[in-house]
């Protein structure tokens, strides 16, 4: 019981920085808002890239767990990763 609550922290935390990493993007480098940003995205078919530039907060999610003995939890990020990654090929291919 406690590993799959771990695991589900991890992945909580993931999704998390995933989302936090995509708005810090969009905050950083784009000259529009977030809501503006995303529509443009839709429209020009760069949402899987938005996720992609967001998913680069999960590597300091998951050192930081790997690097703190937190081995489940950085389970969870690396699932959520994974997650985020068919998500990017579900928008690549349709």
């Amino acid at each position: 019981m406690n590993t799959k609550k771990e695991i589900l922290i991890g992945f909580v935390v993931g999704i998390i920085a995933n989302t936090v990493g995509t708005l810090l993007y969009i905050l950083l480098f784009s000259d529009r808002g977030i809501v503006e940003t995303y529509k443009a995205a839709v429209a020009q078919e760069h949402v899987g890239s938005l996720l992609a530039l967001g998913a680069i907060l999960n590597l300091v999610a998951f050192f930081g767990f790997l690097r703190i003995k937190r081995d489940y939890r950085a389970r969870g990020v690396m699932i959520a990763t994974i997650l985020t990654a068919l998500v990017i090929l579900y928008y690549k291919v349709f």
